[in-house]
């Protein structure tokens, strides 16, 4: 029997070279040894490509556990510069940053942190005009954005290509967490059929006004991180269809369901596509 697992182990050890180097083996050794992820799961990690929407209080943690897991190509979006405000939660920048690109910044430093990923900067914003020419090159997309109308035009754009969006919100001690894949089953909703179009057309409260607890940004940035790393791989269980909400204020989090809206116009183009 010992001398048949050594054959075992000997024989599976010689597989995983075939698809992932010795140096990989040991950078992902905690992933390969879970049993839902495997070497196959992190070979799939490191052939998935993530679009970041927003590298800011959500994205910034996000990043970092993407890159850490080996996922082999991450799309950076975001339009700002690194502000001294912004270091109390986005933990990608320092006081040497500031007035940088965020995407300059976050694409060197997760470059530091992981040379296996591939990390691609886009320095713009995100609007129904170009949403759809970005998203198209990725596997899935991470949404941390912090405006309605760049959430809606992401996810819209998300429903065209048939990608999978993680979805992830925060406001004061608050967040909310969702999958959204209606591509993959029509009982799954889309961005629209939780929110509708009302949130387009709404004034919105800067944080800068309602604050944020910057530690609540880290819990739905890795979050977000741990359900994109999940879709990746496959086979997983996921938020997709529910809602996760937190409240750090209180130390309470629930799910609910999120039925899909038969009168949501996105279901019809997914149909008839």
């Amino acid at each position: 029997m010992q001398r048949q697992w050594v054959e075992c182990t000997a024989v599976y050890r010689r597989i995983m070279r075939t698809v992932m180097t010795p140096e990989q083996l040991e950078r992902y050794a905690r992933h390969i040894v879970l049993p839902e992820i495997g070497g196959a799961g992190q070979r799939r990690l490191l052939d998935s490509a993530v679009l970041l929407v927003g590298v800011g209080g959500i994205g910034a943690p996000a990043a970092f556990y993407l890159a850490a897991a080996g996922v082999g190509r991450i799309g950076l979006v975001d339009d700002d510069d690194v502000s001294r405000s912004n270091l109390q939660r986005q933990i990608l920048y320092e006081e040497a940053d500031l007035g940088r690109p965020k995407v300059a910044v976050a694409a060197a430093r997760l470059a530091r942190l992981n040379p296996d990923c591939r990390i691609e900067p886009h320095h713009l914003r995100l609007d129904a005009g170009n949403a759809g020419s970005v998203i198209a090159d990725y596997d899935l997309v991470l949404d941390g954005s912090d405006n309605f109308a760049t959430r809606l035009a992401v996810a819209d754009a998300c429903v065209s290509a048939r990608r999978t969006l993680v979805s992830a919100a925060i406001r004061r001690f608050e967040g909310q967490l969702a999958v959204f894949k209606p591509h993959a089953d029509p009982a799954y909703p889309c961005y629209r059929c939780f929110v509708g179009d009302a949130p387009a057309h709404m004034e919105e409260t800067p944080c800068a006004e309602l604050g944020i607890l910057g530690a609540a940004a880290g819990v739905l940035g890795c979050w977000a991180a741990a359900e994109a790393v999940k879709e990746c791989v496959g086979g997983l269980p996921t938020l997709a269809g529910r809602l996760l909400l937190l409240d750090l204020l209180e130390g309470r989090s629930r799910r609910i369901v999120l039925p899909a809206d038969p009168a949501c116009p996105h279901h019809t183009i997914l149909a008839e596509a």
